[in-house]
Parts: C-alpha cells; sequence; structure tokens
C-alpha cells in the first residue's frame, strides 16, 4: 500500500514547534561539542558532535511528523461560480485618482 504524503505537511503551530526543536539541538550540540573539543584541546571533536546535532535536528524536523499537524487550518468551503454575467448595473463603479 503507497501513503499518501498529507497536502500540508504542517500547520503554524507545526512549524513554530520544529523551528524550537531545531534550535535547540542545535544550541545543545553546539554548547556540548565546544565544551569536549575544549577538553579534549581536538576541534575535530567540536564538528562532529555539531554535525551529528545537525543530522538528528534534520531527521526529527523535516520529515512531516504527525506531531507537527495537530493543528490544521480550516478553509473555506468551495463556492461555486454561477455561470450568468453580471450585469452592467450589479459592478460596483471604479474609481481613478484625480490628477
Amino acid at each position: 500500500l503507497k501513503k499518501k504524503i498529507p497536502l500540508f505537511p504542517q500547520d503554524y503551530k507545526g512549524q513554530k514547534l520544529a523551528e524550537q526543536i531545531f534550535q535547540g539541538i542545535i544550541l545543545v550540540s553546539a554548547t556540548i561539542g565546544f565544551i569536549c573539543g575544549y577538553i579534549t584541546e581536538q576541534f575535530g571533536w567540536t564538528v562532529y558532535i555539531v554535525m551529528a546535532g545537525f543530522a538528528l535536528s534534520c531527521l526529527l524536523t523535516l520529515p512531516p511528523w504527525p506531531m507537527y499537524r495537530r493543528n490544521p487550518l480550516k478553509w473555506l468551503p468551495v463556492q461555486e461560480l454561477g455561470t450568468e454575467e453580471k450585469k452592467p448595473g450589479d459592478r460596483k463603479p471604479k474609481r481613478h485618482p484625480k490628477n
């Protein structure tokens, strides 16, 4: 069975949550990476830990997980357009700016 990808993967609250998770993981991994790199005097450890934090944050925030779709937007129903033309008297007159 093929699973259908949702049309709107995230709602606004889901986007905010994803951004907070992303920033939190990057901040924590950068702090831990700096401390480990400082203690071991190896800059490579800092880079590896930050890259691992980036990979983890991408894994948690890029796919459309259900936790990002808990507050879907309520759209207005589609309104059918009538086939009849509007009468010229029903139209609003256009206002032109005065020079």
